[in-house]
């Protein structure tokens, strides 16, 4: 064989050599990719098989006598005579009447199918309509949460079924009347947290992630964007801004439970402010974001090309006119993106929250950024550590509506990239 057809031959096995090495490496990103895709399913798939049920809600409707007599109430307008009165009688009575065969002796096991807090719906319904007295009305009432259970999960041994025997009966014979439905839950997205998991919401949750984020995102973006044109823009080059820039990147990479330290030591201890308002919880979460958002910033605007610049200052803008009139201006979409990436983030943190007392349990919905108030991913760790299996499917429902949020900011990061950006 000639040296010609010799060198030839080690080239072609070479390039084999490098093709084999080019298919594995390939091979390996596709299995990498694979892993984390089935790794991705199986997370949304256990989430969502967990807490689809929660947006269910278990009903009993029935004709309800309204009888003074039985609730000892003459006048349903004299607030004392309400105090006192009994709201769960002419419910239990209602609901004995559909039961086939139950008599006063099956009284407590009826009740135990009713939810504890359907009196108050019969008594805020007298409220605000005293003429319903003496009536008979149609209502439907939340059901308790082991009946809800049962209807939603029976057969299923993850769920433990509380009703006897004889309840169980009487469940499945209200289903086949048409006394016990289900239907969406409109109670989990227009109430506050409770003890009970059938009437236990997110609405109080939801409102406080928005006053928290609203208070950092009025204080997180203005201040990190001026920080970042004044570092790049303006700062001299020496060890000071040095420093300052290292700490910045580095503070980005701090654990999130510092900045909850943080909080708890200067704006509770030292300042005084109130433990579980968003107005904290805001303040902390913009130490949080701040890192992120200023080095965002300082890349969008080291992405403008130099020539606007002296273009700019060619026909005699000053510094601060170029920057203002032309480098902020298409520096701002980068910025923009860096801010919703930031804030979603936010959205998702628990542990400084935890640390600044926004753990509480919190009923009512806040009202405004002073109020006490808890925000979703606290009212998922709250929920998820809860014994009571309901709440953990409800703490799985919680986190599909905190991972709709943070794809939504996402999506809307990923589009103003797309839709405002320009290409040099």
């Amino acid at each position: 064989m000639s040296d010609q057809s010799k060198q030839a031959e080690i080239v072609r096995q070479s390039l084999k050599r490098r093709y084999r090495k080019e298919r594995r490496f390939r091979a390996y990103g596709i299995i990498a990719i694979a892993i984390a895709l089935s790794a991705l399913v199986v997370l949304f798939a256990d989430i969502i098989g967990k807490g689809h049920s929660a947006f269910i809600k278990t009903t009993i409707t029935m004709d309800v006598d309204i009888d003074g007599e039985m609730m000892y109430l003459d006048d349903a307008s004299d607030e004392r005579q309400m105090k006192m009165a009994d709201f769960v009688e002419p419910l239990i009575q209602a609901l004995m009447r559909e039961i086939p065969g139950a008599g006063e002796s099956d009284r407590d096991a009826v009740r135990d199918l009713l939810n504890p807090y359907a009196s108050n719906q019969l008594r805020d319904a007298l409220k605000e309509y005293p003429d319903l007295l003496g009536t008979t009305q149609t209502m439907e009432l939340l059901s308790h949460t082991n009946v809800d259970v049962y209807v939603k999960h029976a057969g299923d041994d993850n769920y433990s079924i509380k009703l006897n025997q004889q309840q169980r009966e009487w469940v499945d014979q209200l289903v086949e009347k048409g006394v016990v439905d289900t239907s969406f839950n409109d109670v989990f997205f227009s109430r506050g947290d409770s003890r009970d998991p059938s009437r236990a919401g997110i609405l109080g949750a939801i409102v406080g992630s928005l006053l928290t984020m609203a208070v950092t995102l009025v204080l997180s973006f203005p201040i990190g964007v001026a920080a970042a044109i004044y570092l790049e823009e303006f700062a001299p080059q020496n060890k000071l801004t040095d420093f300052i820039e290292v700490n910045i990147n580095n503070l980005a990479a701090v654990p999130s439970i510092i900045f909850g330290l943080l909080g708890l030591a200067v704006f509770i201890n030292l300042f005084g402010m109130p433990r579980s308002v968003p107005v904290v919880g805001g303040l902390v979460l913009t130490l949080m974001t701040l890192p992120t958002i200023i080095i965002s910033s300082r890349a969008a605007i080291k992405s403008v090309p130099p020539s606007i610049r002296e273009a700019a200052e060619g026909i005699g803008a000053s510094k601060m006119q170029v920057v203002l009139h032309h480098v902020l201006p298409l520096a701002l979409p980068g910025m923009l993106t860096g801010s919703i990436i930031g804030m979603a983030q936010a959205l998702g943190e628990t542990a400084p929250l935890l640390l600044i007392g926004m753990v509480a349990f919190i009923v009512d919905v806040p009202g405004g950024f002073l109020d006490s108030a808890t925000v979703l991913p606290v009212q998922v760790f709250l929920w998820a550590g809860s014994p009571e299996l309901a709440f953990i499917e409800r703490a799985s429902a919680a986190i599909m509506v905190l991972l709709a949020f943070l794809i939504s900011m996402n999506a809307l990061a990923i589009w103003m990239r797309k839709r405002l950006e320009r290409r040099w």
